[in-house]
């Protein structure tokens, strides 16, 4: 009558850090996280990582997915897609696979793409480096 529920690995945790909470350290985690209040320390997950309008973030952050409406200042890896917000306010290294960037995004970083190196090779059979940001 009822089957067994089969372990499919997917994590399905949303970590919130409401509006008017300040979080000072380092968090570990699998899950998503969705910053409206403040943190000052170290994040490191392999979910997506939202800092919504009001948000603010100081210090590192690393994860798979980030999206940014709000402040984000320190060393920013993302594996696979950043995605800035028109109010977003970027300051520090950022090193990313993919980059969106909405008009009225501030980004103030030095930025380093990982898959953003192609060889070319031109009308001699020269290889040349193209790199885009």
């Amino acid at each position: 009558m009822f089957a067994d529920k089969k372990n499919t690995n997917q994590v399905l945790e949303r970590n919130i850090i409401a509006k008017n909470t300040t979080i000072a350290g380092d968090i570990n985690s699998d899950g998503d996280f969705r910053i409206d209040g403040s943190v000052e320390g170290t994040i490191i997950t392999s979910g997506r990582v939202v800092i919504g309008a009001e948000g603010i973030v100081q210090g590192d952050v690393q994860c798979s997915n980030a999206d940014i409406e709000g402040t984000f200042s320190g060393k920013l890896i993302v594996s696979e897609l950043l995605s800035l917000k028109g109010s977003a306010k970027i300051n520090g290294e950022v090193f990313i696979n993919k980059l969106s960037v909405e008009p009225g995004a501030t980004f103030n970083a030095t930025c380093e793409m990982k898959s953003g190196v192609k060889e070319l090779k031109n009308n001699g059979g020269q290889k040349e480096e193209e790199k885009t940001a």
